[in-house]
């Protein structure tokens, strides 16, 4: 039993140590000026959190979920900024960056000239992506804890979550940049981004827009991250919190799948 096992393992600790490789180099070839792009990308929710949660909050008051749960506006607005950092972290690793390393560096193509497969390379630019991603949400949420608007517990589940939701973008948006000509292409993903930030209950429940804009609302991906990180920051968690889970793990698989199968396909050819 042993002896059929041991391969198997032997060869997913190789696929790790090469797709560590390309975190590896990602992080060798930074140039100073990134961390003011990463520095902009925590401002942005931080912004809109003091604009909107706090400023428009004390217009608002207390809101009424339609559980009969009464939290603060600001309480409802951080999750949802959160959810969308961890999004706006992944997606501009997996889209733009990547895009400009596959088609006009043809970095990729060097890679495959090693050991390196198209999968692990996928593996690779995702972890370097959820990096990013990371630090956002655990930056924001030690804000959130500062503010008052959740406990350090929640906050700690609260991060594993915004990595999930990282993941599931961070795939989807590797996935689709595959299938991209040119940049003019991401003017379609960055109008999608934006619909989705403004309408996945990010600033008011979803059950506030009519009946059929809001199915629409509720089987976006961002609306399932939001659901799921406000119902942990805020305490409650349900059945309906393990469906957003499956739905993000979904959602990853399928991403990272088609990602490393056109990576195959077009760095191969």
């Amino acid at each position: 039993m042993l002896t059929l096992v041991l391969p198997r393992l032997i060869s997913f600790e190789g696929a790790g140590r090469r797709s560590a490789s390309v975190v590896e180099r990602n992080v060798t070839t930074l140039q100073p000026s990134y961390w003011l792009v990463m520095a902009s990308g925590f401002i942005e929710p931080i912004l809109y959190l003091f604009s909107i949660g706090v400023g428009v909050g004390a217009l608002v008051g207390d809101l009424t979920l339609p559980d009969g749960r009464v939290i603060g506006y600001a309480a409802f607005v951080a999750p949802a900024m959160l959810a969308s950092s961890a999004m706006s972290g992944a997606l501009s690793e997996t889209t733009f960056n990547f895009f400009g390393k596959m088609k006009f560096m043809k970095l990729y193509d060097g890679m495959l000239a090693t050991p390196l497969r198209p999968i692990e390379i996928a593996l690779g630019e995702l972890a370097w992506a959820m990096i990013r991603g990371n630090i956002y949400a655990a930056a924001f949420l030690v804000v959130m804890v500062a503010m008052g608007l959740t406990t350090p517990g929640l906050a700690v589940a609260a991060f594993g979550a915004a990595v999930l939701v990282g993941f599931a973008f961070g795939g989807t948006g590797m996935a689709l940049s595959t299938f991209m000509r040119s940049w003019q292409d991401f003017d379609l993903v960055a109008s999608v981004q934006f619909a989705l930030f403004l309408f996945s209950g990010t600033f008011v429940p979803a059950q506030a827009y009519p009946a059929v804009l809001r199915w629409v609302v509720e089987v976006t991906p961002l609306y399932r991250s939001v659901d799921l990180i406000r119902a942990i920051t805020t305490g409650e968690v349900g059945w309906l919190q393990a469906l957003d889970v499956l739905y993000l793990l979904a959602l990853f698989a399928l991403g990272l799948a088609v990602a490393g199968r056109r990576m195959g396909k077009l760095l191969c050819r």
